[in-house]
């Protein structure tokens, strides 16, 4: 059984367009379908929802209310939980970051970690691997790896809880969603948790950082540009602090919760 993805596909200006367009043979070749929604920014996009909508490929679940990012997160993927087979893998990610694997030198790795996954594998998290960070921001790096490190002193693991790619079987995925709380992207923290004791990581250089590559910038430039933004650092604290609180008072009250083997 071949995998599916399920991403959410903001694109409200066309920059992902020519890239998904560009990939598309390869997610062709190697997923069954791919689940998507687009916010109500996107859909304003006639020609793109047009051109979703008429490939068998997408199962496009359009909106009609502005969601915050962590609902939308959590109805595409209860979406795409409840339409696959319970067995088949899920590949919940990020279209740029699946854009910049495909589409340069890490093509044939990230190939090789899709095909290479069994269902005895999952759930799992494809980890930013120590070359993959070494290009983030610095800012990034720090305030992510501080809810990893909480999370390690809490639960004896050292987990991306603010992963970029995972990957669960639709089963699993149907048992946790009705548990995410948070409207943020801190529930990718809570569906971690909610997965502890069962997953596994395997690192990912193919993870590196993909702002350059899709906006055409000097990485070393962006980069610096990153580092020296507070509200780069703000947008990741609003996140990652409750990441930490949420831990703490799950540690508080028993620990990590066994869910579906």
């Amino acid at each position: 059984m071949k995998p599916v993805l399920a991403f959410p596909y903001n694109d409200p200006d066309g920059t992902m367009f020519p890239h998904l367009q560009s990939i598309l043979p390869d997610l062709k070749q190697h997923f069954e379908h791919a689940y998507v929604c687009p916010p109500l920014s996107t859909q304003k996009q006639t020609d793109i929802m047009k051109w979703l909508q008429a490939d068998n490929f997408f199962a496009v679940f359009p909106l009609d209310v502005d969601l915050h990012v962590g609902e939308l997160f959590a109805y595409l993927y209860q979406r795409a939980a409840d339409a696959a087979h319970p067995d088949q893998p899920i590949h919940l990610c990020y279209i740029d970051r699946v854009s910049f694997a495909l589409e340069g030198e890490y093509r044939d790795s990230f190939l090789a970690d899709v095909d290479s996954i069994s269902s005895a594998d999952l759930p799992l998290i494809f980890h930013r691997s120590p070359r993959a960070w070494e290009t983030h921001p610095q800012n990034y790096r720090d305030i992510e790896g501080m809810v990893t490190t909480v999370g390690r002193h809490l639960f004896g693991r050292e987990l991306d809880y603010a992963w970029c790619h995972l990957i669960v079987r639709a089963d699993q995925l149907r048992e946790i969603i009705p548990l995410v709380k948070y409207t943020n992207i801190s529930m990718a923290a809570e569906m971690i948790y909610y997965l502890h004791e069962n997953i596994h990581t395997q690192d990912a250089d193919w993870l590196a950082w993909e702002d350059p590559f899709i906006f055409g910038r000097d990485a070393a430039e962006l980069k610096r540009e990153r580092e020296n933004c507070p509200d780069e650092t703000q947008k990741r604290l609003a996140y990652a602090i409750p990441m930490i609180e949420f831990l703490t008072k799950k540690s508080k009250n028993g620990g990590a919760v066994k869910t579906t083997d």
